[in-house]
């Protein structure tokens, strides 16, 4: 069994997969919390969408994909800060807009080019077994920035997510959180894309948060939880891709969603089998004191 268990660690390459994928796991559910907060993870799907003209302009002119997606993804959440502040569309509407044209746009950029594999094709779908050790010490910067600016700004945040209407009222720039929010939520989407690719991000920006939910009722437990969530689907999607040979990015959002799907049926509080039990416990509780 400890053999087993060690012998990933013993390749070089999986050193670097591990702790790209702790790192991306643990500055998602931060940023995460709040967007599940906010109830809107839809703008995380429109952010990922919004990388892929970005990479696909850089594809074509042969610069960076990750400088060229996260300017790409920048403009777009703030170009949805701004049109959303009219209040005459819903937040969700304005983002369906640019989740769709963003697409659009990437898919005729890419059109244009005779192929489009290799370096595209990772960052669609993942690289983090043939990372090197500056990717990793981009994440590990880019991450803790991440970090430290959401535990710093906490409140505010949370004011605005709550009630804006009230924030606004009582000085808050709501604006500015907004405008915050949604930059912290494109990097935390640029930097988990080599470890999950742009089409699985979503759900490591969302899945550990929304499991967390049903454990908690308190915002920093909630980040807690979601963080153990998402480092144990880190740690065991790595291990069966290394010994099954399968798609890495892709099991770490499935073993994730597995774990969602055991709260949903089991937390103790809000669990759907936990509540079916307490009704007739209750009712032969009821039935043996007669």
């Amino acid at each position: 069994m400890i053999e087993w268990l060690a012998e990933p660690w013993s390749h070089l390459f999986m050193q670097r997969a591990f702790a790209v994928a702790a790192m991306a796991a643990v500055v998602c559910v931060v940023v995460g919390a709040f967007v599940a907060l906010r109830g809107m993870a839809f703008i995380g799907d429109a952010v990922a969408h919004a990388v892929f003209p970005g990479v696909a302009i850089g594809f074509v002119l042969h610069i960076n994909l990750t400088l060229s997606g996260a300017v790409a993804g920048i403009a777009t959440a703030l170009a949805i800060v701004l049109i959303s502040q009219t209040r005459r569309l819903k937040e969700d509407t304005v983002i369906g807009v640019f989740w769709a044209a963003a697409f659009g746009l990437g898919i005729v950029i890419v059109s244009t080019q005779d192929s489009y594999t290799g370096d595209l094709a990772s960052f669609l779908f993942g690289q983090i077994l043939a990372l090197g050790d500056t990717d990793v010490i981009t994440v590990a910067v880019v991450g803790a920035a991440l970090v430290l600016v959401t535990f710093a700004l906490r409140r505010q945040l949370i004011a605005v997510s709550l009630d804006r209407e009230t924030a606004r009222a009582s000085g808050l720039p709501v604006l500015a959180l907004d405008v915050v929010l949604y930059v912290m939520v494109t990097a935390a989407i640029v930097v988990s894309l080599q470890a999950v690719g742009n089409i699985l991000v979503l759900a490591l920006l969302v899945t550990p948060s929304a499991a967390a939910r049903f454990l908690t009722d308190r915002l920093g437990t909630m980040i807690g939880v979601g963080a153990l969530i998402a480092l144990f689907g880190a740690v065991a999607g790595l291990y069966l891709s290394f010994y099954y040979n399968l798609a890495a990015g892709g099991l770490i959002v499935l073993v994730i969603t597995g774990l969602f799907l055991l709260a949903w049926l089991f937390a103790p509080r809000h669990g759907l089998l936990t509540r079916r039990r307490k009704p007739l416990e209750r009712k032969e509780t009821a039935e043996a004191a007669r």
